[in-house]
């Protein structure tokens, strides 16, 4: 039991580090900012639900393209943990991981129609981006109960996610931007570190694979 909360514990911080759903409020406010109350939340909760089902897809798909394409996990690990540590490097810079987010062309482009910032650019790839896709694949891959907690818990992270949204506003009022920054930083150093350990475990996995 205690080393399922541990798991549950790792993949919180891991997806909330790289969903950031607090410094993804400015981002969602930008993309919503002509709708009424009542299309924003319609767009939160269809981005989040999309979010949801392709990481559970890939979640349970994960063994399977492993053996399809003849993938390893230790070299997914190391791969997925540089792709991880990546987008925590440039936040902590203060920057928006390009791997992980829009371009400005793309925003532009989804602000054409209301709800279709809720494919994209909200579900991918902000929310379920490779990043997202990436730190779900490597929690599930250790059986059924690891996949199970990653579901779970991402699950818990969309309903927060959700809430920073509708409440956005609000929250960044309250805070203000400076403070924004400096959350997005820390999540950054977070995600650099999960990332590193991700490298370091699929290291570790090859070194025994060869012995």
């Amino acid at each position: 039991m205690e080393e399922i909360l541990l798991h549950a514990l790792t993949v919180f911080m891991g997806f909330f580090a790289i969903m950031n759903p607090i410094a993804n409020i400015p981002i969602f406010m930008s993309l919503t900012h002509e709708e009424d109350k009542q299309t924003k939340s319609a767009i939160a909760s269809k981005s989040l639900i999309l979010a949801f089902l392709i990481v559970v897809v890939f979640s349970f798909a994960g063994k399977v393209i492993f053996e399809l394409f003849g993938i390893t996990l230790p070299a997914f690990r190391i791969t997925g943990g540089l792709l991880v540590f990546l987008i925590g490097f440039h936040m902590l810079q203060g920057d928006f991981s390009r791997v992980n987010h829009p371009s400005e062309k793309d925003r532009r482009e989804s602000k054409a129609a209301a709800l279709s910032v809720s494919v994209s650019p909200l579900a991918i790839p902000i929310l379920a981006g490779p990043g997202t896709i990436t730190t779900a694949m490597n929690f599930s891959a250790g059986g059924f109960v690891n996949m199970a907690v990653t579901i779970a818990v991402f699950a818990i992270l969309c309903a927060i996610t959700y809430v920073c949204f509708v409440f956005g506003e609000k929250f960044v009022a309250f805070i203000g931007t400076s403070a924004l920054g400096a959350i997005t930083r820390m999540m950054g150093l977070i995600l650099a570190v999960i990332g590193t350990q991700m490298v370091l475990d699929g290291l570790y996995d090859a070194i025994k694979l060869t012995r």
